[in-house]
């Protein structure tokens, strides 16, 4: 019992996906040329973003509990491996974790974190059944792990840019996992961007915003900021994502799966951008 109810609390936080916001925290600080240099603020930070968003994707299973039961029944709370009460205690012991943490750092990159905290806190309840707002909140909190990374070395300009760009494709994501969860989003009488303007049109709005981030990519290269390197490594990136927003239109699954995939691969561009300069 002890270990289901352990795999439960495990899987409440989404470890993959919460090891790779503190991965994109340091790429933050990397990208901003101060990893190495300040490697224990970088250190904090990137696990003050893993302890966050596990708090976050937790306390979003314990409002969602009732969604899930549609959307998601084999989570850990709709097949009884925890309860909504202990899924709510653990979200608190590990937001007080990421408070500890972050406390550490720079004025900056304690605003970011508390602003980042309210936002997780209050998603759910607030912001997610707002047409397009909520995939607006969720696109900033993806952006924002790299300037929190920046800001943590105490430089944000480089990591700013990542931020916009990693914004503009995590909103994109985020419609079409929505227009994924239609069923469920309706049957609780959410009013998410597709039910509120339709799957097709939504998908367009995302795909506006996708290209908008591809369009821009190339301006770290144009501004000097990084070179031909970086710009090599982001073409095929921009392909990956392109091509995953058409496939969103038949396969929203395979579509935002797809889609990540690429939002990574122009992650590593800018890796490998800061590597050649």
């Amino acid at each position: 019992m002890a270990g289901r109810t352990a795999r439960g609390l495990l899987e409440l936080t989404r470890p993959v996906n919460a090891l790779v916001a503190g991965v994109l925290t340091l790429i933050g600080a990397f990208v901003a040329g101060g990893l190495f240099e300040a490697l224990v603020p970088a250190g904090a930070a990137a696990g003050a973003t893993v302890f966050a968003t596990g708090a976050g994707n937790a306390i979003n299973d314990y409002f969602d509990r009732e969604i899930d039961r549609i959307n998601q029944p084999d989570r850990p709370i709709p097949r009884g491996a925890v309860s909504p009460r202990g899924t709510l205690l653990f979200s608190l012991a590990l937001f007080a974790g990421a408070i500890v943490l972050a406390l550490a750092l720079p004025v900056l990159a304690i605003a970011i974190a508390l602003i980042n905290l309210l936002l997780l806190v209050a998603y759910t309840q607030l912001f997610k059944g707002l047409p397009g707002v909520g995939n607006a909140v969720v696109a900033a909190l993806g952006g924002s792990t790299f300037l929190f990374g920046g800001a943590a070395v105490g430089n944000v300009t480089a990591p700013a840019v990542l931020f916009v760009l990693a914004a503009l494709a995590t909103f994109t994501r985020e419609v079409i996992k929505d227009v994924e969860d239609l069923a469920g989003d309706r049957e609780e009488g959410l009013n998410t961007l597709p039910i509120a303007i339709g799957a097709r049109p939504a998908l367009w709005v995302g795909v506006a915003c996708l290209a908008v981030a591809v369009l821009a990519s190339p301006l770290p290269y144009l501004l000097d900021a990084l070179g031909v390197v970086y710009l090599l490594a982001v073409l095929p990136a921009n392909a990956v994502m392109l091509w995953a927003a058409a496939t969103s239109f038949r396969d929203p699954t395979a579509g935002q799966k797809r889609l990540k995939y690429g939002m990574f691969l122009a992650a590593a561009a800018f890796v490998l951008g800061r590597i050649a300069a």
